[in-house]
């Protein structure tokens, strides 16, 4: 990372040492799932827990990709710059998501905090020499590399739909099996993000996905009931018009 940066000066960081990995209230859908006792204190003596604010960038594209790091607390926002100097977001992670796999030297996006967030840092040497100890850890990062892959599967999908609806739609829907998949249920879904972001990601205007929630709470598809999260009322309805079907 580059030395003096933002998150350098703003990161808070201690080693886990009174917080366990096995007292992680997101380690059953993280990458420490199904990890042995031994095998947890072996993952938590690489392990650094650091918090960081608001709008503070993580990782940027291009640095060297030293570190990687498992969301346990808050929600952070993936992008990467466009040759013109325009910004496109690539993805949101949550807790229990996995943030600065890459596939050479360098990180191939870069990462900012949404909110307040916690995460579990790994000295990226470290954590591939444990992978050759421990198959079992080695075996869930590739199943959380699928994971990847999927999601970014279903950008493609969001970006290639027609209209505004089913893009909005489609976006609700992923954000809901993802907290299912979770934490068992996705009616209710975090959504820490602003309209901007969120046009940004599906290739529309804020104002258009301002539009289209609002459109969607009048019908009574959804509700949001605070800020940051929004409730959805009516799963087929919203599935029907993710796929054009209404």
């Amino acid at each position: 990372m580059r030395s003096g940066s933002h998150f350098a000066q703003t990161v808070s960081s201690s080693p886990l040492v009174n917080s366990p990995c096995e007292k992680c209230n997101v380690a059953g859908m993280s990458l420490c799932h199904a990890l042995s006792c031994d095998d947890l204190k072996k993952l938590s003596s690489i392990s650094t827990g650091i918090e960081v604010g608001k709008g503070v960038t993580i990782i940027n594209e291009m640095d060297p990709a030293d570190f990687l790091f498992n969301v346990t607390g808050g929600s952070i926002k993936l992008y990467k710059l466009l040759p013109d100097g325009r910004r496109q977001i690539t993805g949101f992670l949550f807790p229990g998501d996995f943030l600065g796999i890459a596939m050479n030297d360098c990180y191939a996006y870069s990462a900012e905090a949404l909110e307040d967030c916690k995460l579990c840092r790994f000295p990226r040497a470290k954590l591939e020499e444990l992978l050759k100890e421990i198959p079992d850890l080695e075996n869930r990062l590739l199943n959380m590399l699928s994971n990847e892959l999927v999601l970014a599967q279903d950008q493609m999908l969001l970006l290639g739909r027609k209209t505004a609806i089913e893009k909005v739609s489609s976006f609700l829907l992923s954000l809901s099996k993802r907290t299912k998949a979770k934490t068992g249920s996705g009616n209710v879904i975090s959504l820490p993000m602003g309209r901007s972001d969120i046009g940004d990601y599906l290739g529309l205007t804020t104002e258009t996905v301002s539009r289209t929630l609002t459109n969607l709470k009048k019908k009574g598809i959804v509700s949001i009931p605070t800020n940051g999260q929004l409730e959805i009322n009516d799963l087929e309805e919203l599935t029907d018009l993710a796929e054009g079907m209404d």
